[in-house]
């Protein structure tokens, strides 16, 4: 069978007050991808039985397979069988075996069951019961006017393990797919969403197989590429052909494959040269530092940090000179490079990376908020320093600092 279209439903009012984040549908499309079975559409409902019943009875217009997760406890609201019962008119039964688990579980516990307990246990007449074994609800799949519905837990570690050892079984060998699907996202910063788009548009414009989607982040953009082949192999290296043409456009921008950060591209690519770096940072206040160190194995390639908050600690730890402070101020080129400089030096580093400036509310030294300037420099002297102007709140000036920081010197160690 080809062209299957999946959906996925995630019901419970938790979701929609983002107590708690979707990350079911993320893990369960990721695993139909492998299969090759495309999924149109996402939903979320909160625990209501009417909106749980209309968003059923859309998903049964335009889907082939239904799956949803959540609504299958004990308590009231806890509403899936009822909705999907007012879709199909299914008569239910309690599973026995399943009744008895939970039975079990509660003498095992010396608690006392209470009766709605039981509600776990009801399956539809002519339900493939998928077992649970790490909690207490059994899921299921039902045929239903040549729809699969299946149905498991919300509790993510509960929906993994039945749908690894049981849903992907039954779906490999009903819904055997003639083409796979193999994805690979490219890491991009220094570069917008719309220039990049535009260095690339003619590819985007014809794209067949594989598709490309940007994908703006909060710092930086991605590239989305997806192949449909009939084996992994020849999906990979359709993959390996695009993400080569693309990067012999914009590869100057390019620091990483799918879910690398670009910290973790700088420190890893520090380890490889065998340098090490120290920071010097003003208003970012170790931020740049914290960044660093939060990469397993950063140690090889961070010396430390001398945040110099103050003026004095400018001048009496970094040796900013008081000739450079009085004549061009904290906020400047010069503040910058020197601290970039005496930074390498004191703390015996290979780079220097300094960043001074104003992250708000108010300005500082006549520049007005979000005036940065980030300072690198090496053994030889002076590197660059980069004159920045960031919007947003103080706290966003800091981040877009440090980012920038990163792409400044990812751009210095790929030259």
């Amino acid at each position: 069978m080809t062209g299957t279209k999946a959906e996925i439903i995630a019901v419970g009012t938790e979701l929609l007050l983002g107590q708690i984040a979707n990350t079911n549908a993320q893990w369960i499309s990721k695993q139909l991808a492998e299969l090759g079975i495309d999924v149109h559409h996402h939903e979320v409902v909160g625990d209501n039985l009417g909106r749980v019943e209309a968003v059923f009875q859309l998903a049964s217009q335009r889907s082939d397979i239904i799956i949803v997760t959540g609504g299958l406890g004990p308590t009231d609201d806890d509403l899936t069988r009822e909705a999907f019962q007012l879709v199909s008119g299914l008569e239910m039964h309690e599973h026995k075996p399943s009744m008895d688990k939970i039975v079990a579980y509660f003498q095992k516990q010396a608690r006392t069951m209470t009766p709605n307990n039981r509600k776990q246990a009801r399956i539809f007449k002519g339900a493939e019961v998928l077992p649970n074994n790490v909690g207490m609800a059994p899921g299921m799949i039902v045929s239903h006017h040549q729809k699969t519905w299946i149905f498991m837990p919300g509790v993510p570690k509960e929906m993994k393990a039945m749908f690894s050892d049981n849903v992907v079984p039954y779906l490999k060998e009903k819904f055997e797919q003639k083409n796979i699907i193999r994805s690979l996202v490219l890491n991009f910063s220094g570069i917008g969403e719309s220039q990049l788009e535009h260095e690339l548009i003619d590819l985007i414009r014809k794209q067949k197989n594989p598709t490309i989607a940007p994908l703006a982040q909060e710092y930086g953009v991605t590239l989305r590429l997806t192949a449909k082949e009939k084996t992994k192999e020849k999906a990979e290296q359709l993959l390996t052909n695009m993400k080569a043409t693309i990067l012999d456009r914009v590869g100057e921008y390019y620091y990483g494959d799918n879910a690398i950060s670009l910290e973790e591209k700088v420190v890893s690519t520090l380890k490889e040269k065998k340098w090490r770096i120290a920071s010097a940072e003003s208003l970012t206040g170790g931020m740049f530092a914290e960044t660093i160190t939060s990469v397993a194995g950063s140690s090889a390639a961070f010396r430390g940090s001398v945040v110099s908050y103050d003026p004095i600690v400018k001048r009496e730890i970094l040796h900013v000179s008081e000739k450079t402070i009085k004549q061009f101020g904290t906020v400047s080129k010069s503040c910058a490079s020197e601290m970039a400089a005496n930074a390498a030096k004191l703390l015996q580093a290979d780079i220097g990376i300094s960043f001074t400036g104003v992250a708000g509310p108010d300005s500082l030294e006549g520049n007005p908020v979000g005036t940065v300037f980030i300072g690198l420099a090496n053994s030889k002297g002076i590197i660059k320093v980069e004159e920045c102007h960031f919007a947003g709140s103080r706290q966003d000036v800091r981040n877009k600092s440090v980012k920038k920081g990163l792409e400044i010197l990812m751009k210095y160690l790929n030259a």
